[in-house]
């Protein structure tokens, strides 16, 4: 009896963790640069994006020289860990912020950026992202407003 229950407890544990293995855990820490260069050189790395909101914002009318926080949402959409390779600004008034962990699939994001208020009159600024995504890795987020005295 004593055989068949310790033999039942070690097969338990082994099927245990073999079925943890299979679950996709989000990474938290960032990726080395070895890393990074794979996901996105290797086409069978490549995953899809989905972006939440619009991927153009329109601000209506702002307040010279104040600072606005931006936020663009997006979800890996695809079977492959999504990595944001790259993220900048038209601009130096617009900070972009670019996450540094991978995002597991079925994982949101956000990046964020910040607009100084700088300008006058109407405009129009970019935020380019690049990901290990197909069909396309470059991506353009876009906000505009009109800044008033």
């Amino acid at each position: 009896m004593k055989k068949i229950l310790i033999t039942l407890v070690i097969v338990t544990s082994l099927i245990a963790c073999k079925s943890s293995d299979k679950k996709a855990v989000a990474n938290t820490t960032p990726l080395t640069q070895e890393e990074k260069d794979k996901a996105s050189n290797d086409t069978a790395n490549f995953t899809t994006i989905q972006w939440l909101d619009s991927t153009t914002m329109d601000l209506g009318k702002l307040k010279k020289d104040n600072k606005i926080e931006l936020t663009f949402r997006f979800k890996n959409s695809g079977t492959k860990n999504l990595i944001i390779e790259n993220v900048s600004a038209q601009c130096g008034c617009t900070i972009p912020e670019k996450p540094e962990k991978p995002f597991a699939p079925g994982e949101e994001g956000v990046i964020k950026a910040s607009f100084n208020g700088s300008g006058s009159g109407s405009i129009t600024k970019q935020i380019y992202v690049v990901a290990n995504t197909a069909p396309t890795k470059d991506h353009t987020l876009t906000f505009r407003g009109e800044i008033i005295q």
